[in-house]
């Protein structure tokens, strides 16, 4: 039965897990807009991500705005890198949200 219950579980994480695929192509299509954090779950840092993005190119014609564009530009190309962790970190909530529920 323990068996069973946790390929139940594995099942259900492989189907409902975030698409690595989608997770990259909304960070580098959409760069600066957080929708790949959003996409995530991660929605206070994207919608951060996403005013310091539009903040920064308001103010870029009076010069003030590039450094918060630069910023965004920095840490969308971190994410580049923390997406794998990003989803792993997503399925393993999911692995103790549903493996409480079967309990």
């Amino acid at each position: 039965m323990d068996t069973q219950r946790e390929l139940l579980i594995e099942q259900r994480v492989a189907n409902d897990a975030k698409s690595p695929l989608v997770a990259y192509l909304l960070a580098i299509l959409l760069w600066g807009f957080g929708a790949h954090r959003m996409y995530l779950g991660r929605w206070i840092s994207g919608i951060v991500m996403l005013a310091l993005w539009g903040l920064g190119w308001l103010t870029a014609p009076i010069l003030i705005g590039w450094p918060l564009v630069g910023l965004v530009c920095i840490w969308a190309l971190i994410d580049l890198f923390l997406i794998p962790g990003m989803i792993q970190d997503d399925k393993d909530e999911m692995r103790r949200r549903l493996g409480s529920a079967f309990e």
